[in-house]
């Protein structure tokens, strides 16, 4: 006999605004809100639309918007370096939450050069995209409030200073903080840090790192602060030898991001010592490679998908209304602990 069960909606069958606003008992104008950005819809109503488009899989039909609206459905995203488990595991979810919105993601890589990015703010959105998400390393103030006070922009990374722009971030200080905290915590005096640079994340993170020195009085060595060229596997190998070759070792070595780390662990069990016996270790990111590595990697997580949402959320609603007042939103971020601290 056939089993009667929930009903499933054929990908061969094209799936309606109607129908998405019949699974989430709401109207089609306020699901079309959803989906363009419009508002405002309280976040109760917002979960249940995004939900439901997601359950029935519906796609608006985005040449019909275009035509209507004189946008693309397109957003841009435009990150450092694909290749960076990070940014790709960031992206991925920015793609996620932009479909579950009707809008397509075009990914640009800026190599975090200078002219790469002025090149990226200069080319603007239309008429190829909407909006741009940006993770911007090597750029300041003035040329990304020109970008943002003609087009929509979302701003990922460091922290803005005057609020002329949407902004998601996470404390970097309060992270950076927490990380050497809990390696001072297990008793470690000697911490060392790996990946010091000129750019605005690196330098809020080895503030952090001052301040856990400072908190349990333990005198700041700057032959402990290693700089990195970029924040690569092979550059916290090549930190963590100087490290090694520079007379007494650190105890323990917090690595700016999980690329360091790994590439610091393979040096120091290279060298025959234990981690995290004689030199624990703790990155920053909780890329997917951190967990299965031996032993496995404690790090900062900060929250990718909270961050992600949040960013196309606000770039859909500015697309929608550039009159907006900018927003900054912190993302949380939690520390987990592994086998590489003592975990």
């Amino acid at each position: 006999m056939r089993k009667c069960g929930r009903a499933r909606y054929s990908r061969a069958v094209a799936v309606t605004l109607k129908d998405v606003a019949r699974r989430a008992g709401v109207s089609p104008r306020t699901v079309s809100n959803v989906v363009n950005g419009h508002g405002p819809i309280a976040p109760a109503t917002r979960s249940r639309v995004e939900d439901a488009i997601t359950d029935l899989g519906y796609r608006p039909n985005v040449l019909a918007r275009t035509l209507r609206t004189g946008r693309t459905g397109i957003i841009a995203l435009a990150i450092p370096e694909l290749d960076v488990p990070y940014f790709a595991e960031l992206a991925r979810f920015v793609v996620e939450e932009a479909e579950a919105l009707g809008y397509r993601v075009m990914l640009e890589q800026t190599d975090g050069r200078v002219a790469r990015e002025r090149e990226q703010l200069r080319s603007g959105p239309a008429p190829l995209f909407d909006g741009l998400i940006f993770s911007p390393i090597s750029l300041h103030g003035s040329d990304i409030h020109r970008l943002a006070a003609r087009s929509p922009v979302v701003l990922l990374g460091e922290r803005s200073d005057d609020g002329l722009c949407d902004h998601v971030m996470i404390d970097n200080v309060g992270a950076a903080r927490d990380a050497t905290a809990h390696l001072i915590a297990s008793g470690r005096r000697r911490v060392a840090a790996i990946g010091d640079q000129p750019h605005v994340t690196a330098r809020m993170r080895t503030a952090g790192y001052s301040a856990a020195l400072a908190d349990a009085g333990i005198a700041f060595d700057p032959e402990l602060l290693v700089g990195a060229r970029r924040f690569h596997r092979a550059d916290g190998a090549t930190a963590m030898r100087g490290l090694l070759a520079g007379g007494e070792p650190p105890d323990a070595v917090f690595c700016f991001n999980d690329l360091l780390a790994l590439g610091a662990m393979r040096v120091i069990l290279g060298a025959g010592l234990r981690v995290p016996e004689d030199i624990a270790v703790v990155g920053f990111d909780d890329i997917e490679d951190g967990q299965y590595a031996t032993p496995s990697l404690t790090t900062v997580a900060p929250d990718k998908r909270f961050i992600a949402r949040e960013a196309v959320r606000r770039l859909v609603a500015r697309i929608a209304d550039p009159g907006l007042a900018p927003q900054e939103v912190e993302a949380p971020y939690e520390l987990v602990v592994r086998e590489s601290s003592g975990g």
